[in-house]
């Protein structure tokens, strides 16, 4: 029996849409297509759309984006709190199971390649997140300084600290709970938990754009989200009593708008610095992607409004969704 295009076939009961590529490239539009045409709903793959409240700088999708497609991944924490990889795998797992069982596509979208690997892969069986160590921990790098934490590190674990640096709380944080809870290090579990073959059968697309075409989509998207008030965004989390060491303070934009609250920089040097760091990190997002086994990239014109033509017409095909299939 053939099954209609925006059916949810029951051969294909396990698999996975996955989209991927840099950031600005038009992969969320695309997945809401590909929702729309394929009975679907999205699962963000994005370590700062978990995050309530960042909304400006984020390309969080609209309510009314929300309204065409059911989407999960996104605002499953407080701006205050440190959001793990762990956190996000358990979430996502749980949306991915519930969309199959009411025989939906699930689409994974989003440029955090961490998070997508730990999704598809698994993630290293270590001792879950312990609050009490955590605190006495984020004690320990106020009193003392993020980087005593990197030497303290160091001491119990090398290999760990030879990958993390000296700045990053959040990671380091982890990675001495792991060590105070179960007495060994973080890279022997890693060690004994190495990433193998996926976890679901999927079907991956890459987007890609000319360097010269994303970069110049990049910098207009940031001056809008500056224009739609990101600045006024991070004032209301600071009001609201999320600390300025939150690791949601590190996305990209966020840093430079408090950087420019504090008086350190002026709002155009904001602007261009955020510009800055996001076409280097589309940069590191194209070197991650491009190592990810079987995907099938397309390279996409951001002025042609056929350009998600091609894209779809494949995943139909990989899907077993074209119509009379």
């Amino acid at each position: 029996m053939t099954n209609p295009v925006g059916a949810a076939p029951a051969e294909y009961p396990d698999r996975l849409l996955v989209i991927v590529g840099p950031t600005a490239v038009g992969k969320s539009e695309l997945a809401v297509l590909a929702c729309e045409r394929f009975a679907g709903e999205v699962v963000g793959v994005d370590s700062m759309q978990v995050y309530t409240g960042l909304d400006r700088g984020t390309a969080k999708p609209t309510p009314d984006v929300r309204r065409r497609v059911p989407h999960h991944g996104i605002d499953l924490a407080d701006p205050g709190r440190d959001f793990s990889l762990g956190d996000f795998v358990r979430a996502a797992g749980l949306a991915i199971e519930s969309i199959r069982r009411r025989g939906r596509l699930p689409v994974l979208v989003g440029g955090t390649g961490l998070y997508l690997r730990g999704l598809l892969k698994g993630i290293v069986a270590a001792p879950r997140r312990d609050e009490a160590i955590r605190a006495r921990l984020r004690d320990l790098a106020g009193r003392r300084g993020t980087p005593y934490l990197h030497r303290l590190l160091r001491r119990v674990d090398r290999q760990a600290a030879a990958r993390l640096p000296p700045g990053d709380r959040q990671r380091l944080v982890r990675a001495l709970e792991v060590f105070f809870a179960s007495r060994r290090g973080l890279s022997d579990w890693i060690g004994e938990s190495p990433f193998g073959a996926d976890r679901h059968a999927s079907v991956k697309i890459g987007l890609s754009m000319d360097r010269a075409a994303l970069y110049r989509v990049i910098d207009a998207r940031v001056e809008r989200f500056f224009a739609a008030g990101l600045v006024e965004e991070v004032r209301g989390l600071l009001q609201a009593g999320c600390p300025e060491t939150a690791n949601a303070f590190k996305a990209i934009g966020y840093h430079e708008a408090l950087r420019h609250l504090r008086g350190e920089i002026g709002l155009e040097e904001a602007i261009a610095q955020t510009q800055r760091s996001t076409r280097r990190y589309a940069k590191r997002q194209w070197t991650w992607f491009r190592k990810e086994e079987g995907v099938t990239w397309f390279t996409v014109d951001p002025a042609d409004p056929d350009r998600f033509t091609r894209p779809l017409a494949h995943a139909a095909r990989a899907l077993g969704r074209e119509t009379g299939s």
